[in-house]
């Protein structure tokens, strides 16, 4: 096409011939259909069920109650001086937002061939409107987190939040960046290798345990505190639970090795996400 033909089109479909062609710019340009996602995922997800919505309150009192028995009563991990409930629930918090944009991202492209066969859109819009979409259920399980917060403060536990408390908005959409650059990396690849959408979900279980979750970082022998902390997702625990509970490690260079993970995962997830969406009909 000519670019004189150009000129009498709005917009005009090509192909991404260069494997840095990110375009960015058409996620703005389909903003209203990343909305539609977002209802659609949000509304659908609970449609059918009894209790609806309330299961974002379920699920993490559930996961902490069980964690509190197993791991605080049972196993008697330490959770460095806080009410072990309160301890879980903050690593179940932040953890189910990073863990739920892996999960649900990581099979965009196998759970919306029909939709991608029929019309064209940027494809990258699917696994966002899912990130959102666990945003909204991480801010009603985050108001559950600060109810239990308030209650603890009154009764005069040794929880103390502090100033890093300013952090959370970072540490929030790392979680959720670091998620969508995983989980696209995953989607591109199990459009040739099905097997890795059971290895997923399998994996994510396996991660948790290497993440301070249910155990601080400090219970750990020094000489393997290096290898939890090359998880990326320690740091950001870490981070989450000092600022809001004022108990637990932080450290800048933690924090910093997370960002960079962060954004060069993210990058090369969606360089490959893009490069994946060129030919995956046919692969289909």
């Amino acid at each position: 096409m000519s670019s004189q033909d150009k000129e009498y089109y709005d917009s005009v479909i090509t192909n991404r011939d260069k494997f840095f062609d990110l375009r960015l710019r058409d996620i703005w340009q389909f903003r209203d259909l990343l909305m539609l996602f977002v209802h659609r995922d949000f509304v659908a997800y609970y449609k059918q069920t009894i209790l609806g919505p309330l299961w974002f309150f379920i699920q993490p009192l559930l996961t902490t109650l069980v964690f509190t028995v197993i791991f605080g009563r049972i196993a008697k991990i330490p959770t460095d001086g806080l009410p072990p409930v309160l301890f879980y629930l903050a690593g179940v918090t932040s953890w189910n937002y990073f863990a739920d944009c892996f999960k649900k991202t990581s099979n965009s492209f196998t759970q919306n061939a029909h939709i991608f066969g029929k019309v064209y859109f940027p494809r990258v819009i699917v696994p966002l409107s899912i990130v959102i979409t666990n945003l909204i259920s991480f801010g009603i399980q985050l108001l559950l987190f600060l109810a239990f917060v308030f209650y603890f403060i009154y009764s005069g536990a040794n929880v103390h939040p502090n100033l890093f408390i300013l952090l959370f908005p970072v540490i929030v959409i790392m979680m959720g960046i670091m998620g969508l650059g995983l989980g696209m990396l995953v989607s591109a690849l199990t459009t040739k290798y099905r097997d890795l959408q059971f290895l997923i979900v399998f994996g994510i279980q396996l991660l948790m345990y290497a993440t301070p979750v249910i155990y601080p970082v400090s219970s750990i022998p020094e000489k393997y505190q290096l290898f939890v902390l090359l998880n990326p997702m320690s740091s950001i625990i870490e981070t989450f639970r000092y600022s809001f509970l004022g108990v637990g490690s932080f450290s800048y260079s933690g924090l910093l090795y997370s960002l960079i993970f962060t954004i060069v995962i993210f990058v090369f997830g969606l360089l490959v996400f893009n490069k994946t969406e060129k030919n995956f009909m046919d692969v289909v």
